[in-house]
């Protein structure tokens, strides 16, 4: 068996047959993530199955990416219906479905206008230079923007200097300069580091590679209320909690802010390589030629995402949401309650349950063995990210699979 139908092996010598053996292909992807024996070859719904056609129910979705599950009929359809129509015009010149899908975004948000790219850390990428042209124009060059310890935003240079994971500090040095670093959830400490050179505060509403940390509510409203008083701009990346995540269509709209700047990725093309950078028109201050993208809202992914966006807003589906994240939220406190483990948080669903003793890299690996897709955001902690779709079904599937993992160690 290969994977790539229809390509001629690569002959590196007569000594090397790596190529022939689907086991040993896998040599020639640069190696920077510790990934499993095993290949994925079809997804459907809430299941992945690998080359020898085992299922796994999964609950990560490619990192909280795909919003409907694995290859849903609509986004097939959009594909072949806007693949057959125009798939990139060039980021030149306008096209219909960025157009579109710009609208429904602004509609449903508290922003002007959208630049469209191709990951979340472009999008923070983008979001950093926005901010800094701002400062530029109106703040007598301020600079600096303040981001929290342990949060996340993205592999680029200027996103992993504005990232406060500890693993990250001494990667790639030296780093792009500017950031502050605060305590999250700790509104005295943020404005002790505000500075004539300050510029913007940047902060997830829920910090999901830190284990699903949320903000406090309190907080929240304190850091707008602090962008005011000092002039800043508040940047809000919901790259992993927008398009419904957390059971509101933006996290921000359920804490009762107006944030300035808003980043998006994952969920917003449901699998498919989209994110976008919104703002408010006063601060939409780029000039021709300061951002771009070969790629940046070509009106194949742009499609996609306004069907995703569109099933996403129908009528009950941020409700069902809710209701699920709360159910499986429930049974995984059940399961914390039966086996001694730790607190169980998060919002809709994006949910962390803490494990304790157990080291939670290894209950992944079981689990997987046992056809179950959970990750671990760091030793102690399993992150949930299903598809929003879910229903009490896989539910319960989960959590009948996660006790006999449990139990096995």
């Amino acid at each position: 068996m290969t994977y790539l139908t229809g390509v001629a092996p690569i002959q590196l010598s007569d000594q090397d047959t790596s190529v022939n053996n689907p086991l040993t292909d896998k040599d020639f992807v640069m190696p920077i993530a510790p990934r499993p024996e095993l290949c994925f070859t079809q997804g459907k719904g809430h299941y992945l199955f690998d080359q020898n056609g085992k299922q796994y129910l999964d609950m990560v979705q490619g990192w909280a990416v795909n919003t409907l599950g694995h290859s849903p009929d609509l986004i097939q359809q959009a594909l072949i219906e806007q693949s057959q129509q125009l798939i990139n015009p060039g980021p030149g010149f306008f096209n219909q479905p960025m157009i579109e899908l710009a609208k429904t975004l602004c509609a449903n948000s508290n922003f002007d206008q959208v630049f469209f790219a191709n990951s979340g850390a472009e999008a923070n990428e983008g979001a950093i230079k926005l901010a800094r042209k701002w400062g530029q124009n109106h703040k007598q060059g301020a600079f600096k923007i303040i981001t929290f310890e342990q949060s996340f935003h993205g592999r680029t240079l200027a996103t992993m200097s504005a990232t406060g994971k500890a693993t990250f500090a001494p990667l790639f040095e030296p780093k792009v300069s500017g950031f502050s670093k605060a305590p999250y959830n700790d509104l005295a400490a943020t404005e002790a580091v505000i500075d004539q050179h300050t510029v913007a505060i940047m902060l997830e509403l829920v910090q999901g590679e830190a284990g699903v940390i949320p903000a406090d509510s309190d907080f929240v409203k304190g850091l707008e209320t602090l962008c005011k008083k000092h002039n800043l701009l508040l940047i809000i990346d919901e790259v992993q909690t927008g398009i419904g995540r957390t059971g509101n269509l933006f996290a921000y709209q359920g804490l009762d802010i107006q944030p300035d700047i808003m980043t998006l990725g994952k969920g917003l093309g449901g699998g498919v390589p989209i994110s976008a950078l919104l703002t408010k028109v006063e601060h939409s201050c780029f000039e021709y030629g300061d951002q771009g993208g070969t790629y940046n809202g070509n009106p194949l992914m742009c499609s996609v995402s306004q069907a995703v966006v569109n099933k996403v807003l129908e009528q009950g589906f941020l409700a069902n949401v809710e209701q699920m994240g709360q159910l499986l939220s429930q049974k995984l406190s059940e399961l914390s309650q039966q086996y001694s483990l730790g607190s169980v948080r998060g919002k809709g669903l994006l949910i962390a349950l803490d494990t304790a003793e157990l080291s939670a890299p290894e209950l992944v690996d079981q689990a997987r063995e046992l056809g179950l897709l959970l990750n671990a955001p760091n030793e102690r902690t399993l992150r949930f990210m299903p598809a929003l779709n879910l229903s009490e079904k896989e539910i319960n599937e989960c959590c009948a699979v996660l006790a006999k993992t449990i139990e096995s160690l």
